[in-house]
């Protein structure tokens, strides 16, 4: 794989385009689905469910599209309050189908639908039960080389993946991650000083899934978790009352991720994410080099969050960044 340096001026999207608002609001909105429903035809035409054993009696779940002859297996990761249907996620899987690649859409705990499968909540350092679950893929399908591709936090998921996977039997050729949140608490203080839109669409999705869980599971104590209007003010009462943290500080600690643990992981990895990002400060990036494992590190000046949206055709920078990434990771 060809190293990269950290600055990435490739992107050039139409100057109407470049509000980082904008971008990070067509990188999940409806706009996009009319761009790949079409294209995404023959990906659900061979699209099948699987509910996985992802250990220790934990179920998730997601969706795979095979071909006769893969050139690879991509596992795409949503972000917090995503799904398998997201847009940006769908828009990479067509993307990555029509390339030649095999697809699986995994759904985190509690997304997608899920909430019934488990009675504890999501919480985001239950990496375990995400690698089991990729795990349990690899059982149907043995397709090399094997790529994690993840938004958001879903984007450290699957950093995370890449660190923790190969002592526990998966090793991934390369793990993706665009706009990934690296440093969680950086990520929850921005959404909520950042721009009004964010907070509101993150709280309110938060409230729509605590309520999912309480319809799936009546007796359990989640109408605490209602009351606050902050994310800072939600994540603490969480972490305090639906994790075996305890409190937010060693909630936040488990799934940070260092510079250090970025370059000396024991699976090649890469990272896309823009400067203008609402939601993931660029300060989270500034001791990254393109060193060590870390073979590629992307920061264009517009993008938003997960958004990379380069004309009004809603095509994505990202999607042809990534077949980039897999083209030279195939030929290193």
């Amino acid at each position: 794989m060809t190293e990269r340096a950290a600055a990435n001026t490739a992107f050039r999207p139409h100057w109407a385009l470049r509000h980082p608002q904008l971008q990070s609001i067509l990188a999940s909105k409806s706009p996009r689905r009319k761009h790949w429903l079409k294209r995404g035809s023959r990906m659900e035409a061979v699209a099948r469910f699987h509910e996985l054993d992802a250990g220790n009696g934990v179920r998730l779940c997601g969706y795979h599209s095979s071909q006769e002859r893969p050139r690879g297996l991509a596992v795409l990761i949503h972000g917090w309050e995503g799904s398998h249907e997201s847009s940006y996620l769908y828009s990479m899987a067509c993307t990555l189908f029509a390339a030649g690649y095999n697809v699986f859409r995994l759904n985190l705990r509690d997304h997608g639908g899920s909430h019934h499968l488990n009675r504890e909540m999501f919480h985001s350092a239950r990496i375990d039960e995400v690698i089991g679950a990729i795990k349990a893929v690899r059982a149907f399908d043995t397709t090399d080389p094997l790529t994690l591709i993840g938004f958001s936090l879903g984007g450290s998921f699957s950093l995370r993946v890449g660190l923790h996977g190969p002592a526990q039997g998966l090793q991934p050729a390369l793990a993706i991650g665009i706009s990934p949140a690296i440093n969680p608490r950086s990520t929850v203080v921005a959404i909520d000083t950042g721009p009004h839109i964010f907070r509101w669409y993150f709280t309110e999705k938060w409230r729509e899934t605590v309520r999912a869980k309480l319809a799936a599971w009546p007796d359990l104590n989640t109408q605490p978790l209602l009351q606050d209007k902050t994310l800072l003010g939600i994540t603490t009462r969480f972490a305090e009352t639906h994790t075996e943290y305890g409190a937010l500080d060693p909630y936040f600690a488990v799934y940070t991720l260092s510079a250090e643990q970025l370059h000396e992981s024991p699976t090649p990895l890469a990272i896309l994410t823009a400067a203008d990002d609402p939601v993931i400060p660029i300060a989270d990036f500034l001791e990254l080099r393109v060193r060590g494992s870390l073979k590629a590190l992307d920061i264009t000046p517009y993008g938003g969050h997960c958004g990379f949206i380069e004309n009004f055709g809603l095509q994505s920078w990202a999607e042809r960044r990534v077949l980039e990434l897999l083209s030279s990771d195939s030929n290193a």
